[in-house]
């Protein structure tokens, strides 16, 4: 496979990874950073997540080190898809992904800025949904190699 231009991939201790998950729905959140050690942040957010009773993760992606888009005076992120499996509606795991980035440090400056950490639902179930909080899935996640890369080699 051909990555993007300035992209590379990277493996660390739970990415990619499998693991035993249940619930009720599953969803596919993109996972991003590009301030501070991200792959050990990621190793933390995925430790966290297991440990609570809100989402369970069945299974992570190889990571990939690309560049920034929009904002683009900024560092390359490492950027990875985990998939989750949760009782949580589509709101409240957005709640709980929002509340979890604060948890790691995310502060949110202005659109496209760098970070310490970005959770985005790429997919809920077969969901579609399109309110002024919420889109899914994900708008444009198709054109974005930070999603479509990691996505594509989820099975592998």
């Amino acid at each position: 496979m051909r990555l993007c231009e300035g992209c590379r991939l990277r493996k660390s201790r739970r990415f990619p990874g499998r693991f035993h998950a249940r619930g009720r729905h599953t969803a596919v959140v993109g996972v991003g950073c590009n301030l501070g050690d991200c792959a050990r942040r990621f190793e933390r957010v995925v430790a966290y997540l297991q440990k609570g009773r809100r989402v369970q993760v069945k299974a992570t992606s190889p990571l990939l080190l690309n560049p920034p888009f929009g904002y683009r005076d900024q560092p390359f992120f490492l950027n990875g898809v985990m998939v989750l499996q949760t009782a949580l509606d589509p709101f409240a795991l957005l709640r709980y992904l929002l509340w979890t980035e604060k948890r790691f440090g995310r502060k949110r400056l202005f659109a496209n800025a760098p970070r310490t950490l970005d959770l985005d639902i790429i997919f809920y179930d077969q969901t579609r949904l399109r309110t002024r909080r919420l889109r899914l899935p994900h708008p444009g996640w198709q054109s974005r190699p930070s999603v479509t890369i990691p996505l594509m080699l989820l099975g592998g």
